[in-house]
This record gives C-alpha cells, structure tokens and sequence, in this order.
C-alpha cells in the first residue's frame, strides 16, 4: 500500500481539468496546496517521470509571442493508476506537532521561556488565521451557490470545509494554549 503522492495530486488536478505545468503551479499555489503543497520545480519533474511513464499525455500548444506551452491530460495507464490508489485503504497519519512537544516543555522553563513561547505560539496563531482568511475567501470565490455545484465541486467544496473546520479548531486550541500559558501559576 502506498500513501499519496505527488503523482496522485497531480492526476487529480489533470483530471479536474487538463493544463500546463505552470497552470498545474498555480492550481496547486491557490487550491490543492490547501491540502497538498509542492514547488514548481516538483510539479515539473514529477510531470516529466509522468509522461515517461505514459501516465500523462502532453500536447504542444502554439502562443503568439511566447514560447509554446505544453497542455498534460491523463493517459489510460495514469487513470488506471489513480483508481487502483483511490480504492487503496488509507493509513492513519502520524501526528508530529513541534509546538505541542515545546508547550509541555514549557513545565520545565522559566518565565522568560515561556513568553518567549507565548510569542511563538502567537506568531502561529496569525499565521493559521490567515490560512482560514484565505480558505473562506476562496470558498466565496470559488463556491458561491452550494446549491448549483456539480458532484465533482462538490466533492472539491467538502475538502475545502474540512481545511476551514481544521484552521477553526487549531485556532481555538491555540486560544486554549495562550489562555493557558498566561494563566500559569507563577
């Protein structure tokens, strides 16, 4: 059994919608990579280990005053692929939380650690409101009407919930944390 992959991710994407390696980037900088992060320089290499595969097509496209693109679509062998890893089980995920592990380090700090800590946890508490920002944003843009979404937006819609549920609750844990710290017995 094999977990994901960055071939998985990328079929999906070619599936949802055929495109260059430069227009996949941006599909994964603005929705996959929600869920999914690669660079360029991955999507590219791994779009390349794809065609050689022949578990994607690539057709050349002309463009007036710019160098031709090339247009990848899933192949036959690439679609047989994702079925055979959709109906894979899924293996539970090993949860490695850097910043939990420092919190209950935290028993054994002064002061000082520890709001140095609060700093920190403060600093990743932003950065997660601005993951929620911009999945609610893209939810606006992207979903507007729930009720005029096809089974494939849908589907995109749910996962796109799940990553506004996970942002909402780490937050609320992260307020749990700093409500903690800054209640310590000191």
């Amino acid at each position: 059994m094999a977990g994901v992959a960055l071939e998985h991710a990328i079929l999906v994407s070619l599936l949802e919608q055929p495109g260059s390696g430069y227009e996949l980037a941006r599909r994964f900088d603005r929705s996959i990579g929600r869920f999914w992060t690669a660079t360029h320089q991955q999507i590219y290499r791994v779009l390349k280990r794809m065609e050689t595969d022949a578990w994607v097509t690539a057709e050349e496209i002309d463009q007036d005053g710019r160098p031709d693109k090339r247009r990848y679509s899933v192949a036959t062998p690439g679609r047989a692929a994702l079925t055979t890893w959709l109906r894979e089980p899924v293996q539970p995920e090993t949860v490695r939380h850097e910043l939990a592990v420092k919190i209950r380090g935290a028993a054994f700090d002064d002061a000082a650690g520890r709001a140095a800590l609060i700093s920190e946890v403060e600093r990743y508490r932003a950065d997660h409101e601005t993951t929620l920002s911009r999945y609610l944003a893209g939810e606006q843009r992207d979903f507007p009407d729930a009720a005029e979404l096809d089974d494939g937006q849908r589907l995109q819609h749910v996962v796109l919930r799940g990553g506004i549920d996970y942002e909402r609750m780490v937050l609320a844990w992260l307020d749990d944390v700093l409500d903690t710290l800054h209640n310590l017995s000191r």
